[in-house]
């Protein structure tokens, strides 16, 4: 089982600039070039059915995912596989997911994007958007009942905020005030449908209607959205409720591998790759001193080798099919030691 890199967050600016600046730039690389090695693999015929990446969006999931400690619980969406990678979850075993190989997270019985490994803190996806708020929601509830000092976060797309089941997490997550943090992708598209057409008011500015704060980040910012979250926990933790945070991002590829996305006006692409959250890292720690390539260089080696690995995984035995797929027996220990439940 990988070692949970996740950590809580460090005290010293200073430190946190040399040291978490650097890993940032790391896990969206490396979300980057695992979807783009993903999406070779989707058009040799070796990812079954459609395929979802993040790709513009790496700040939003690696800066929030960085923020939260190994106790804390993380539901995570499609677009946001870097939040798998902070909390430990092996390249190859991301790869081999999304060809339906045996090796992959959930061992062949999933779709290529619903999975999560819970010895590493990660609910498995629910794609009926926004449920997952549900799902962090009741995991807030539970931690507060306990008296653990948890939290849980999830993530979510600006459509869904048009859903009545949207509007019930943020009703209890605010009258028992939870320990749980929404993170809302603002990512411009619910499919084909922009954000002028979907609200008359901005998603954010409704957290105050349930009784806690709603604050908006750069979501193209990895340091920022890591420090949001960060305060965002620290609430949560002292007893303060929940918080939703708007990150401002774009969704740079079509809503799936099947989708063209020519109802995106080419000049919002332009003003948005501009933003690139991963080269925006990339120029800070350049000034910073850090060997920017050298970093690149050593990632890339790392999907090679994932790629590798994964490719040479065998598929699942069909006769094997319903093994684990219903809860059956004693329950199992959390990587972090406390049980299933």
């Amino acid at each position: 089982m990988a070692t949970q890199e996740v950590r809580r967050p460090y005290p010293s600016p200073e430190r946190e600039a040399a040291d978490d600046g650097v890993a940032l730039l790391r896990y969206m690389l490396l979300m980057r070039f695992l979807e783009e090695r993903a999406m070779n693999l989707y058009r040799q015929g070796k990812v079954p059915g459609s395929f979802y990446d993040g790709f513009g969006q790496e700040a939003v999931s690696t800066g929030a995912a960085y923020a939260m400690a190994p106790e804390d619980r993380l539901c995570v969406l499609h677009r946001d596989l870097a939040a798998h990678l902070v909390r430990g979850v092996e390249p190859a075993r991301v790869l081999a997911q999304y060809m339906g190989r045996a090796g992959g997270i959930t061992r062949g019985r999933d779709g290529n994007v619903h999975f999560g490994d819970p010895s590493l803190g990660c609910v498995g996806m629910v794609s009926m958007l926004p449920d997952m708020m549900l799902v962090a929601t009741g995991m807030a509830m539970a931690f507060k009942l306990r008296r653990e000092p948890r939290v849980a976060l999830t993530w979510f797309g600006d459509g869904s905020t048009s859903r009545g089941d949207w509007h019930e997490a943020m009703n209890w997550a605010g009258v028992q005030r939870l320990p749980v943090i929404f993170v809302l992708e603002n990512n411009q598209y619910a499919y084909s449908t922009p954000l002028s057409k979907q609200f008359a008011v901005d998603p954010v500015q409704r957290a105050g209607a349930y009784g806690f704060p709603g604050v908006t980040v750069d979501g193209n910012d990895v340091e920022a959205v890591h420090a949001v979250t960060r305060e965002a926990r620290e609430r949560a933790l002292a007893g303060a409720g929940p918080t939703m945070i708007e990150a401002v991002t774009m969704r740079m590829h079509g809503h799936a591998a099947h989708d063209d996305m020519r109802y995106v006006p080419p000049e919002l692409l332009e003003e948005w790759s501009r933003r690139d959250p991963v080269e925006r890292q990339e120029r800070r720690l350049a000034e910073r001193g850090v060997d920017v390539e050298a970093v690149r260089n050593e990632v890339r080696a790392e999907v090679d080798r994932a790629t590798e690995e994964a490719l040479a995984m065998p598929m699942p035995e069909p006769s094997q099919a319903t093994e684990g797929v219903f809860c059956e027996g004693e329950a199992v220990p959390l990587g972090d030691g406390r049980p299933v439940r």
